[in-house]
């Protein structure tokens, strides 16, 4: 199962300056997995893991600061010698915030030695830590579901894969495209991919099996799992409350939330704890209205005005009860603008490709007035421009709110996400506003939904043609 994130690990352990690094990601996103196949395939490195959980008593021994005697418990405990060749991961590191804790001195007295961490619910730990922060000392590599690209390599389609990624707009006048057939294979595994989605579990359990009710029954158990980290999010939260709250997250994914319209019987202040709790665990995440007057788009933020996206496209149809029949029966125009789908795949894959960035919160643009109404599904910055894009399919000239953005942020171009062939169109429309009206004409990009990681390519060769 190949990952992306090993050539970031691969970075990490070469590069100089080496510093401990934390995984963190959601509850089975196949963090430790990943450090597993790091140390299998893509080195010649030992692996010496402890899982916290599972020694509770090693947090004692973690609060002495003393890195040679943790390493002897290890090693005792998981009867493994260590060599100049070892990993240390410790697992499940929020089961002893001592050992967070004590990575600063690992690396004072124990630079040589490159150590992993991960766990579940991380960021409740860092965000109510009563430790002393190893500020400085350590690095963070951010890991969500599998993409696309690493779905087709899973199920065996490794000339797929390559067909994305090597896509280049290079010489030509009009964007790269791939021959129909194959165009039409990856719009069939893109519809497979909205129903297994790309939690390892799930992936794997289809690409060895073909049995999409094995698929189905994996979802159940991760979803079940989550429902279960409830009580550890916080105390004394109401557990029903909770569920309608995740529930609501994944069956109104892509829409402006209303606290009221969650639960009207609860105060606002309390549906938004729920919500930011479900974020800190990373199970939804929030897509705020920016006003997009400049960079860097978190700057101009209205931190009231979001809605969500789910962590996985797979398990939030499986949450919104959508099974195979009904995603494989929808025609390609509903596939994009049927329910929040595709919305929810391209937010999950701009997550992919901003998590290393400091600016990478997703933010979008959202106009409400009396008749002119106009939202614009995201807007991400790539390569120092602001991009507007929309996931919509059908004709141009329905594109009435990238038509108002374009407008008033004097944009140089717009992206259109749909299930059609890669086209460059020049759009020309009448935008009214509050002083009358005014003719726009600027380069629209539309790309195929399976694009969405080759996105900042594709944007920097239109780009290179203005």
């Amino acid at each position: 199962m190949h990952r992306h994130r090993l050539q970031d690990l691969r970075e990490w352990l070469q590069g100089p300056g080496r510093k401990p690094l934390i995984l963190r990601g959601a509850r089975q996103v196949g963090k430790s997995t990943l450090v597993r196949l790091f140390c299998e395939t893509a080195t010649d490195r030992d692996l010496l893991t402890v899982n916290l959980e599972r020694h509770p008593q090693l947090a004692e021994t973690f609060a002495r600061n003393d890195p040679a005697t943790v390493l002897d418990v290890i090693e005792a405990v998981s009867d493994r010698p260590r060599s100049d060749r070892t990993i240390l991961f410790l697992d499940e590191i929020q089961a002893a915030p001592s050992a967070f804790a004590s990575l600063r001195y690992f690396l004072e007295e124990m630079p040589e030695l490159p150590i992993v961490a991960a766990g579940s619910l991380l960021e409740f730990l860092l965000s109510e830590h009563t430790f002393s922060m190893p500020v400085g000392r350590i690095q963070y590599l951010d890991l969500g579901p599998m993409t696309f690209t690493e779905f087709l390599r899973a199920a065996g389609q490794e000339r797929l894969a390559r067909e994305i990624e090597t896509i280049e707009w290079t010489s030509a006048s009009t964007p790269p495209s791939p021959h129909p057939v194959i165009h039409q294979r990856l719009l069939d595994l893109l519809r497979l991919y909205h129903f297994v989605g790309g939690m390892p579990e799930a992936v794997k359990t289809y690409a060895e099996s073909r049995n999409l009710r094995a698929v189905s029954a994996v979802h159940a158990s991760i979803i079940d799992t989550w429902r279960d980290d409830f009580p550890k999010y916080a105390a004394r939260r109401d557990l029903t409350r909770m569920l309608r709250v995740f529930n609501f997250a994944a069956r109104h994914a892509g829409r402006k939330v209303k606290y009221s319209n969650v639960s009207p019987d609860d105060q606002s202040g309390t549906i938004r704890r729920d919500m930011d709790l479900l974020a800190m665990a990373r199970v939804i995440a929030k897509v705020t209205h920016s006003q997009c007057s400049g960079l860097p788009l978190q700057a101009d933020l209205k931190e009231k005005v979001f809605k969500l996206i789910f962590l996985d496209v797979g398990l939030m149809n499986a949450v919104c009860g959508l099974g195979w029949q009904t995603i494989a029966g929808q025609t390609e125009t509903q596939l994009v603008n049927a329910g929040p789908g595709a919305e929810q795949f391209i937010g999950q894959h701009l997550q992919f490709l901003l998590a290393d960035r400091p600016n990478r919160e997703l933010t979008y643009w959202l106009r409400e007035g009396r008749s002119n109404n106009a939202e614009v599904d995201y807007v991400c910055e790539l390569g120092g421009r602001i991009v507007p894009i929309e996931v919509k399919a059908g004709r141009t000239g329905t594109l009435k709110s990238l038509h108002q953005f374009v407008a008033e942020k004097r944009v140089p171009f717009a992206v259109r996400f749909d299930a059609a062939l890669p086209a460059l169109h020049t759009v020309e429309a009448e935008v009214r506003h509050g002083h009358g009206s005014e003719r726009v004409r600027y380069p629209l990009l539309s790309l195929p939904l399976y694009l969405v990681e080759r996105l900042p390519s594709m944007v920097e060769g239109l780009a290179a043609r203005m």
